[in-house]
């Protein structure tokens, strides 16, 4: 299932503004890789550009590789529709589809690739990818309701459940507790937890705490100015770029001296 992931020399560009440079980074499997640094250094851009999602903006493009096990997701031929099938994607604001029921929500990615499914096997998968999304005992008693009547915290399990329904070897998620209360958080910190037994996971994150808490690795970026690209300034095990961080920038970051 889960997938090791090599970025190697990346840049990344909208139309001829080169938002990142030269990102060099390997994302373990069965692990959590958090990418932290100030607003607008690029870290969502980078995220992005691991399922092929930012070439979705009309201008933008990569140059360099992006390796899953050894094949280039970027290379000729490979098809976009099919990276995003492997690689999921969670984002800021829960988005389940508001006139969908929590079941329709679940199997939406399933129903999108075209998979035509028995309903035993359909209602199996829906209670799997709950469960997965430590949802299941809060909605199984209405499953035909709409997604929408969940509050913040459980729309955005739906959407982790909608995104594991697919089966993919990689989960994004981009900010995924920025829009939550802190105890919803928690909820979505446990199942991050949880799910990397299966997955990879990526996560881009302002909370410095909840990267410390949920993380192996840490990637910090950074701008030198405006206009100017963002970079990836540090990445080493989380635990080390927290306590004894090589470069000055992560420190003054981490201690709160800008950002």
């Amino acid at each position: 299932m889960s997938k090791r992931i090599d970025i190697k020399n990346l840049d990344i560009y909208y139309g001829d503004f080169k938002a990142v440079a030269d990102v060099n980074m390997v994302i373990q499997p069965r692990s959590v890789t958090a990418m932290i640094g100030p607003s607008g250094c690029g870290k969502s851009t980078v995220l992005r550009s691991l399922n092929r999602m930012h070439e979705v903006i009309p201008g933008a493009y990569v140059d360099g590789e992006v390796l899953m096990d050894g094949e280039n997701l970027y290379g000729k031929g490979v098809d976009p529709v099919n990276v995003r099938r492997k690689i999921g994607m969670v984002f800021q604001r829960p988005n389940p589809f508001p006139t969908m029921s929590i079941r329709d929500n679940v199997l939406a990615g399933v129903k999108l690739n075209n998979k035509k499914m028995k309903k035993a096997d359909a209602d199996d998968l829906v209670e799997s990818s709950l469960q997965g999304a430590n949802l299941w005992n809060e909605v199984k008693d209405r499953l035909d309701k709409p997604g929408s009547g969940l509050s913040g915290g459980q729309q955005q399990r739906l959407c982790i459940a909608r995104t594991i329904a697919v089966k993919p070897d990689v989960v994004l998620m981009d900010e995924p507790c920025s829009a939550l209360d802190p105890i919803s958080t928690l909820a979505i910190e446990d199942l991050i937890h949880e799910l990397k037994d299966e997955y990879t996971i990526v996560i881009v994150t302002h909370n410095m705490q909840q990267a410390a808490r949920v993380s192996d690795m840490t990637g910090f970026f950074n701008l030198e100015a405006t206009g100017k690209p963002g970079k990836l300034v540090e990445f080493d095990d989380t635990s080390q770029i927290f306590n004894n961080p090589t470069e000055k920038a992560t420190e003054d970051y981490i201690s709160g001296r800008f950002g």
